[in-house]
C-alpha cells in the first residue's frame, strides 16, 4: 500500500484539485471528481488521505425502525476503525433524506486522527462537524438520522461515491472546488507531474497580471515563456 509522507501529503494539499484533475486527465483518467459533493464550510482546511469506505444500503422498517432489536453497528465501527490519516469515504447512494454522520460520529473521528470523511448524502449537525475541526464533504445538510433512509451494511469494499469508483487505499484530496481520487500506484507521479504544472501556473498568473497576452504563455507555452519560467525559477530561489 503507498505510504503518505509528509511530503506527499503536503504536495497534494498544496497542488489542489484544478492542478490534479489536469494531471488525471493527461493521463486518460477522466472519472475521477467526485459530483455533487460540497465542503460542509468553505473555509475548512483542505484535505489529503487514503479511503476507508463504508457502504449504506436503503433502510428496512422491520430492521431499522423505531422499534427494531436489529440496529446494524457498522456505523460505529467505521468510526473506532478508519485509520490515522485516513478519509472515511461514505457510499450513501446520492441519497441525502436523511444523515450519513452527525457530530459525534465525526468528532470522533477526529480525535482518532481521521484525515476527513465524504459522503454523497448529507450531514446533520453541521455547525458541530464545522467545529471539530475535520475536513467534511457532503451533497447538503441532512437532519432526520440515519435509519430513516440508510442501514450501514459493510467497510473496506469497493463503493461508489458521488458518481465514481472509490477503491480501500485510493488516494483522496478535497479543497473548496472539489473531492477527487487518484490511484495509490501512480500518486508520487501525479503529484510531482502537479507540481511543476502548479509552479509554471504560479509563473503564468503574475504575467498575466503584468498584462502579458496569453498566446505563448498558457495554455500551451511557447519557448520565450518557457525561458522566462526558468528564469523566474532561478531567481526565485
Amino acid at each position: 500500500m503507498t505510504i503518505l509522507t509528509p511530503d506527499l501529503r503536503a504536495v497534494l494539499g498544496r497542488v489542489g484539485t484544478s492542478t490534479l484533475t489536469g494531471v488525471l486527465n493527461r493521463r486518460g483518467l477522466r472519472s475521477m471528481t467526485l459530483f455533487d459533493v460540497y465542503p460542509v464550510r468553505a473555509e475548512q482546511p483542505a484535505m489529503v488521505g487514503t479511503a476507508f469506505t463504508m457502504r449504506f444500503i436503503p433502510s428496512r422498517e422491520d430492521k431499522d425502525g423505531p422499534t427494531s432489536t436489529n440496529r446494524s453497528m457498522v456505523q460505529p465501527q467505521a468510526m473506532e476503525e478508519c485509520p490515522p490519516g485516513h478519509v472515511l469515504m461514505i457510499d450513501s447512494r446520492g441519497d441525502s433524506r436523511a444523515a450519513s454522520a452527525g457530530d459525534l460520529y465525526v468528532g470522533r473521528l477526529k480525535v482518532r486522527g481521521g484525515a476527513g470523511i465524504v459522503t454523497d448524502g448529507g450531514f446533520r449537525d453541521t455547525n458541530g462537524v464545522h467545529k471539530t475541526g475535520l475536513p467534511a464533504y457532503h451533497r447538503r445538510p441532512s437532519s432526520p438520522p440515519s435509519p430513516i433512509a440508510h442501514r450501514p451494511i459493510d467497510l473496506q469494499l469497493p463503493i461508489s461515491c458521488g458518481g465514481v469508483a472509490v477503491y480501500p487505499g485510493d488516494i483522496v484530496v478535497g479543497d473548496r472546488d472539489a473531492v477527487l481520487v487518484i490511484p495509490p500506484e501512480i500518486v508520487e507521479a501525479v503529484a510531482q507531474e502537479a507540481l511543476a504544472a502548479y509552479e509554471y501556473e504560479e509563473f503564468a498568473e503574475l504575467e498575466v497580471a503584468r498584462g502579458r497576452p496569453l498566446k505563448g504563455l498558457f495554455p500551451v507555452a511557447g519557448d520565450e515563456a518557457r525561458r522566462d519560467y526558468e528564469a523566474w525559477k532561478k531567481a526565485k530561489g
